[in-house]
């Protein structure tokens, strides 16, 4: 049975439209031709991130996601997506995108990097917005 989960580390957050959102995560995994096993988005501090960053990726900066792909098999997706909410928040500002955008925005990159799609070159950072932006608009629901 696939799963979707939402868990917090430091914090309390409360995700809203829940099972909306499980159901458009596992459309998009879907659609693009891939099987849903398990999925956890755990919800966190910059603070707790930076520490998932540095410790896991030697990165010694803060980010608004961090992603670890668990798949044994090339076309079923297993993995777990931490999202800093405190980088939501500041980034929603930024960009002016307003945080349930913004997040939203967030929980769906997490789910195309397991999907195979990067974001450290130009070109491949081009798909990767693109992308989202295609699934950000097939939401039915904000």
């Amino acid at each position: 049975m696939p799963s979707i989960n939402f868990f917090e580390e430091d914090i309390r957050f409360k995700l809203k439209n829940k099972t909306k959102v499980k159901q458009w995560i596992k459309a998009t995994i879907e659609a693009e031709g891939y099987t849903l096993k398990e999925l956890n988005y755990i919800f966190c501090s910059d603070r707790y991130l930076l520490q998932i960053n540095q410790q896991y990726l030697e990165h010694d900066t803060y980010t608004d996601i961090v992603t670890f792909d668990n798949s044994a098999k090339d076309t079923v997706i297993v993995g777990d997506i931490f999202i800093s909410i405190d980088r939501i928040r500041e980034n929603a500002i930024k960009f002016n995108s307003g945080e349930v955008n913004e997040l939203h925005r967030v929980i769906i990159h997490g789910a195309l990097h397991l999907l195979g799609y990067q974001d450290k070159k130009a070109e491949s950072k081009r798909i990767m917005t693109g992308k989202e932006d295609h699934y950000l608009g097939v939401r039915n629901f904000t």
